[in-house]
């Protein structure tokens, strides 16, 4: 083992290293980083890659809806799917029942290009999750799940909500 001083770069307190909070504040900037990285030699953002996979679901009612459902401020969201329609991924039209509004969905082209960030994402996520075994890796994401339910129901699994929402 090499010695570190505490006045090393590498050396961090042992306060922060014993903290949950300060280990996941860091763990997510660097994922964050590195998945804007990584998804921006691919051509796209992690914006995209959002709106593209919750496409990939079914069409979505409305485009006011999907800025809801990401989270996003609305008019960014215009911008976003601006930009996915010029590229062809993905299609608007009006809602029959209501002209206001326009449905959105995804194209063929559009689904080829989600499925090649989907590997991506899926190398970053190899890369980043290598020191744990498969065992640790599914009771990481599963106490993951539980902390991003409790602070957005939008987290929680299919059977989990439709049990709520039966309840």
């Amino acid at each position: 083992m090499i010695p570190v001083s505490l006045t090393s770069p590498a050396c961090l307190p042992r306060e922060l290293v014993a903290s949950p909070v300060f280990l996941l504040g860091r763990l997510g900037v660097e994922l964050k980083r590195r998945a804007a990285d990584d998804l921006e030699a691919a051509g796209f953002s992690v914006y995209d890659y959002s709106v593209l996979a919750l496409l990939a679901q079914g069409a979505c009612p409305g485009q006011m809806a999907m800025a809801d459902v990401l989270k996003f401020d609305r008019s960014q969201l215009v911008g976003l799917l601006d930009g996915l329609e010029e590229r062809g991924l993905i299609e608007r039209r009006r809602d029959p029942n209501d002209r206001r509004r326009h449905t959105v969905t995804l194209t063929a082209e559009g689904q080829r290009q989600l499925t090649r960030l989907r590997a991506v994402v899926k190398q970053i996520e190899e890369e980043f999750l290598e020191p744990l075994d498969g065992e640790s890796r599914e009771q990481l994401h599963a106490l993951l799940v539980t902390l991003a339910t409790h602070h957005d129901a939008r987290f929680a699994p299919p059977a989990a909500a439709a049990a709520a929402a039966a309840g």
